[in-house]
């Protein structure tokens, strides 16, 4: 199969490149001109340069693909912004540009009716709603991950991020494009080799720290790449169209398992975790938002973080992903983490 794959240069969108050419596909990595290629030095690797930014420039690179390429046979949609200045800058890249890539692709032929238009979405998009424990028959809150209730297809989104706003609306404006034939992924935390967010904490964690944040009791979920991947390519030939799908690796984790397992990969002793309120939390994302926004440099600790990093409940139900897209999770979180520290370390980031 021919396969368009936006965001190649990136985290997710590298792994999905690689997986493709080992099942014998074509992939086509669309990239901006300054992109870097450093995950994609595979010499079977076709290369196409996109401006999802512009409508008159983008269908004048499609459409020229086409004429002297063909069509694709179908579109894993995985470019995104996942840290932005402002809520404007979030809603034109994730929403206009996923919006406009759909909708030009079917214009220019680029993308045939059958074919199938994966978009690669966010378990942000649910915000907060499922934060309120739930009580048993007689009135007890439950321990463990069934305090709360996961997020399930009946649950209306209500996203409580610009980041998550920006891909609920890019879901929303490709349900109201005729004819496209298309799929929601919405993973939950995605962590491996090349992601830097959870770089972060493993180098923390080196330097002997590890910050939490809340008192109320988290239940977290994560998805290693290659299964988020896996998902991806299962989708372009599987699923209900239309439909979004939960992602993680089927299991629901206290937030002290993910720092908890890179310590022993790294095989470090002595950390001092520390256990801040909200407040804290608060202030330092507040300064680095306002500090963003006059230097125009972006931080990780931002106030989009902060919602995230104090919601409670990160749970989902994947039993549709399982029984529509045949997806079957192989990465367990202490095998996913011993994988990526082995990577950070023969990469010189550790």
């Amino acid at each position: 199969m021919k396969i368009l794959v936006t965001g190649a240069s990136g985290f997710v969108g590298s792994f999905i490149v690689e997986r493709a050419l080992e099942l014998g596909h074509e992939p086509w990595a669309a990239m901006r001109a300054t992109s870097s290629r450093r995950y994609l030095q595979d010499s079977r690797i076709n290369f196409i340069e996109l401006n999802l930014g512009d409508d008159a420039t983008l269908e004048r690179q499609l459409a020229a693909h086409v004429a002297e390429h063909g069509a694709f046979d179908h579109v894993i949609h995985a470019a995104g912004a996942t840290k932005a200045l402002s809520e404007e800058d979030f809603r034109r890249t994730n929403t206009d540009g996923t919006e406009r890539l759909a909708r030009l692709l079917l214009k220019t032929g680029a993308l045939p009716h059958a074919g199938r238009f994966v978009f690669v979405s966010s378990l942000s998009v649910m915000g907060n709603v499922n934060d309120a424990p739930v009580r048993d028959a007689q009135g007890r809150i439950p321990l463990g991950a069934e305090r709360y209730r996961p997020f399930c297809d009946s649950d209306t989104p209500v996203p409580n991020t610009a980041y998550g706003r920006s891909k609920l609306e890019a879901e929303r404006r490709l349900a109201q494009i005729p004819g496209l034939n298309y799929i929601v992924l919405r993973p939950t935390g995605v962590y491996g080799p090349r992601e830097r967010d959870y770089f972060l904490m493993a180098d923390s964690i080196r330097k002997h720290v590890d910050f939490a944040v809340g008192y109320t009791p988290q239940i977290i979920t994560f998805i290693y790449v290659r299964d988020l991947v896996e998902a991806c390519l299962l989708a372009l030939t599987r699923g209900e169209r239309g439909k979004a799908y939960f992602l993680s690796d089927g299991c629901d984790y206290d937030s002290r398992r993910f720092s908890d397992l890179l310590q022993a990969a790294m095989k470090v002793r002595g950390v001092l975790h520390i256990v801040a309120p909200e407040w804290v939390l608060h202030g330092v994302c507040a300064f680095n938002t306002w500090l963003s926004r006059r230097t125009h440099r972006l931080s990780t600790l931002n106030m989009d973080k902060f919602s995230i990093l104090r919601q409670r409940n990160w749970r989902c139900d994947i039993e549709p992903a399982r029984r529509d897209l045949g997806y079957n999770p192989q990465w367990g979180l202490e095998r996913g983490v011993y994988e990526a520290v082995a990577w950070y370390k023969s990469n010189g980031w550790l």
